[in-house]
């Protein structure tokens, strides 16, 4: 790894601090910047992601995608920790949470919006970020791209009436519009893009594709970065009006992203998943897509809700946690290929330019 890379979790705090603050000190520009947006989707931050995984998705063979089956016990895995776990564990967990231990120190009346909120963030996988972790964590690129796409068409069926269920409502909005610009914007377009550029520089050679590969890493770690400034400066003004209530909405987050990547992690290691499969399945069935559950929260409940305002804290803190996860399934590599029953050999590690 590159010294930049090393203190990756350095520039992240940074990160975080100089969002808050630019965001405090800058309120109008960051607004403007929020307000350029389609369907609940930021259009700047849509195009930071293009950036961030572009090339990792350049790095796929689609004429490999047919080996992705023979990882069918992390599919499993991922898709019964993502829908038969996840969006139920985190209903437990806001309803301990936010509707008992911390009901003292919230408002009375937005303690029910708050636990909607946290149901709708947790009924959505994530989506593009995904990629990103995976490529942090050497996952496997064609089981991470098959497992994004299978989530992304169990969520059209299963969103709306697992949230319905959970929440005890009859019917609920899904916001169409932004669950299919989102899809489109974060993996129809982006592959077909990384498709065409790696066809193209193939046409030049293996080599001239891993040139370019090499060059475009830190073009990643950097949108990643000033994504996280952006989602820091959107929201700068409102974490610094209720620090104390973010702060116990982010509890409950927590501890499902790291129940739910461990439980996924674990049970790979148990199955006999390669390290490259359980890295990645962990990582989705642990972030969210937010981008969804923003727009689910403000259609049902209102912009100024509690329940909106819970699936923003979740937006805050999905880069650093997710980093965080990333380091501890890379830390494990050893422990977790020392179980005989771990059958299935992880890919060679990439060599980092």
């Amino acid at each position: 790894m590159s010294t930049f890379e090393r203190y990756l979790t350095l520039w992240v705090a940074a990160c975080i601090v100089v969002g808050i603050a630019l965001g405090h000190w800058f309120h109008s520009v960051f607004h403007s910047l929020a307000s350029l947006e389609v369907a609940k989707v930021n259009l700047p931050v849509a195009g930071l992601i293009w950036l961030m995984i572009i090339p990792m998705l350049m790095k796929i063979d689609f004429a490999a995608l047919g080996e992705v089956r023979r990882h069918w016990r992390g599919i499993g895995v991922t898709l019964f920790v993502n829908w038969a776990v996840k969006p139920f564990s985190m209903a437990l967990l806001s309803w301990l949470f936010i509707g008992w231990l911390f009901r003292p120190y919230l408002p009375a009346a937005q303690i029910d919006s708050y636990i909607a909120g946290l149901i709708l963030l947790a009924a959505a996988p994530c989506t593009a970020m995904v990629f990103v972790w995976s490529n942090l964590s050497d996952g496997e690129p064609h089981f991470t791209l098959s497992q994004v796409a299978l989530n992304d068409l169990i969520m059209v069926f299963a969103f709306a009436p697992i949230v319905a269920l959970l929440l005890g409502l009859s019917s609920i909005i899904v916001p169409w519009d932004t669950l299919l610009l989102s899809v489109a914007l974060y993996i129809v377009v982006p592959v077909v893009l990384a498709q065409v550029l790696r066809r193209a520089l193939l046409r030049a050679g293996p080599d001239r594709l891993a040139s370019v590969l090499g060059r475009l890493g830190p073009l990643s770690l950097v949108s990643l970065l000033t994504t996280l400034v952006l989602l820091f400066g959107f929201q700068g003004e409102q974490i610094l009006r209720q620090p104390i209530v973010i702060a116990l909405l982010a509890v409950p987050i927590l501890i499902q992203v790291y129940f739910n990547s461990a439980l996924a992690y674990l049970l790979n290691r148990a199955a006999g998943e390669a390290h490259c499969v359980a890295a990645p399945s962990a990582l989705i069935g642990a972030s969210n897509f937010f981008e969804l559950a923003v727009a689910a929260a403000i259609s049902l409940f209102g912009f100024e809700s509690g329940a909106a305002l819970a699936t923003v804290v979740g937006v805050l803190i999905e880069v650093p946690v997710m980093l965080s996860v990333v380091r501890i399934v890379n830390g494990t590599r050893g422990w977790y290929e020392r179980s005989g029953r771990n059958t299935i050999p992880s890919r060679p590690s990439k060599v980092k330019p």
